[in-house]
């Protein structure tokens, strides 16, 4: 009997607000709180609240004939908390079905696998703390920012007790084999890989409301038709998706509501079909073969690479920019910065920098607020110059503590230390603003204006005086 998994990515990133050049050093604080909370809500009325619904009327109804299995981010729970209690609410309502999984990722989408073991590592084990502290659930499945896998990262995750990982079923490493089978890591086979089935993943994600597709409309009875006429000697089906397909990417209009009632009701009629969860799998199915991926893949574009995030020179000089604070940030020890740290590690914003196919209408340009690549560049690193400002002011305030502490805590050495460190911030403003990208021509604008408006200001005051006189 093949079984058929379901597995949905739940993510929100921090949105920055428009942060300009001439900030730097006067306003650390970076986030569009409009937007975020607005983006949430309106996600969760279209999508999350509906389909969660949805979720809980198919449990009733079948029990746990019927399961699914979701990785939730740390930034879109931390999102969830903020502005959407209700959202939070209903997950853990489905939690207590006993019919969903909960696996593990990296709590802000970082890129840290990437780059630094130990940050990736410390960001999967907040994660799983903050999962098991909200379902009552400890994850064992491992699913990695944007399926991003290679070999290293697989030796990661095995050490770190995970019995397997979902990764994406890339053609350029499968070769001539399927997806709808379990396989194992070649440097550690303890690790069990999921694959995704990414054609008739997509066909949910992406094709669904395409009138033009030849295959449109796409109903349950023709999908769960073609489900049944596949290799019958395949084990799995593997189909990983981003939640808000239901109702958001896919608008409630499509029928995609309808689609979600109806496929399970049309897969267990069969008596050939079954879901199962990615626990499931492993402890049903053997790996058929191991799978060697020496560079890393991911479930974006054509390419199924990183390139996505890291394929410019953009892109890298903010990501390797951003990794190079690390040692200063984790010194400051500032709950502070080391949220804002988290937060800007986030893939999203390394996303909307990418040239690829950056044309009206793309999924690039889809998902992203900024009006090209260029200008989520350019105020990313605003704020990430103005934070390493924000750091070095908070090492350099903790180090005159330090000074101050040792002394005889007169009020002359007080006034020595206060004057000391006023002249440290000068300096660190201007060594740290004199690396960053020169002002925009709207930055300088604004700058202009504001100084007009001040002279006018003066004059009006100097008019006054002279009246009076």
């Amino acid at each position: 009997m093949k079984t058929i998994c379901l597995y949905f990515q739940v993510h929100q990133p921090f949105r920055f607000r428009r942060y300009r050049f001439f900030e730097m050093g006067k306003e650390h604080y970076y986030y569009d709180d409009y937007s975020n909370e607005s983006i949430m809500r309106k996600v969760a009325m279209k999508s999350y609240l509906p389909a969660n619904k949805i979720l809980l009327e198919i449990f009733k109804e079948y029990g746990c004939r019927f399961k699914v299995a979701f990785s939730i981010s740390g930034t879109a729970l931390d999102q969830m908390e903020l502005y959407a209690p209700d959202v939070l609410e209903s997950f853990q309502k489905l939690a207590a079905s006993n019919c969903v999984e909960f696996l593990s990722e990296t709590y802000s989408h970082t890129l840290a696998s990437l780059i630094n073991r130990e940050e990736f590592e410390n960001q999967v084990k907040e994660h799983q703390e903050r999962i098991l502290k909200l379902f009552g659930k400890k994850p064992v499945v491992f699913r990695n920012t944007e399926l991003i896998y290679n070999n290293e990262i697989g030796e990661w995750i095995a050490d770190m007790g995970y019995k397997a990982a979902i990764i994406e079923g890339a053609k350029h490493i499968l070769g001539w084999k399927s997806p709808n089978y379990v396989y194992c890591s070649a440097v550690n086979p303890r690790l069990k890989l999921l694959l995704k089935n990414y054609m008739l993943s997509d066909d949910l994600t992406f094709r669904f409301s395409d009138v033009h597709w030849n295959q449109y409309p796409l109903t349950a009875e023709k999908f769960t038709s073609w489900i049944k006429h596949m290799d019958q000697k395949e084990d799995t089906l593997n189909l990983f998706m981003n939640y808000d397909t239901f109702g958001n990417i896919q608008p409630k209009e499509s029928g995609i509501f309808e689609f979600l009632k109806a496929f399970p009701k049309e897969v267990l009629s069969t008596n050939t079909l079954s879901f199962s969860t990615p626990s499931d799998l492993i402890e049903k199915f053997q790996p058929i073969s191991a799978l060697s991926v020496p560079h890393a893949i991911s479930w974006a574009d054509e390419e199924r690479d990183t390139s996505a995030w890291l394929g410019n020179e953009l892109q890298k000089e903010a990501f390797y920019k951003l990794f190079n604070l690390r040692d200063m940030v984790l010194q400051t020890n500032d709950p502070k910065i080391l949220t804002d740290w988290k937060y800007f590690q986030t893939s999203d914003h390394f996303y909307y920098m990418c040239t690829k196919f950056f044309v009206k209408g793309s999924m690039h340009s889809y998902f992203n607020p900024f009006s090209s690549p260029y200008d989520a560049f350019i105020n990313y690193m605003n704020i990430l110059s103005d934070f390493e400002i924000k750091i070095k002011l908070a090492l350099s305030s903790n180090n005159s503590g330090i000074k101050k502490t040792n002394g005889n805590g007169t009020k002359k050495t007080n006034n020595i230390a206060a004057k000391t460190d006023k002249e440290k911030v000068k300096k660190v403003v201007k060594k740290t603003t004199a690396k960053t990208a020169k002002p925009t021509k709207e930055d300088v604008v604004v700058e202009k204006t504001n100084k007009k408006t001040a002279k006018k200001e003066t004059t009006k005051e100097k008019v006054k005086k002279s009246k009076k006189a």
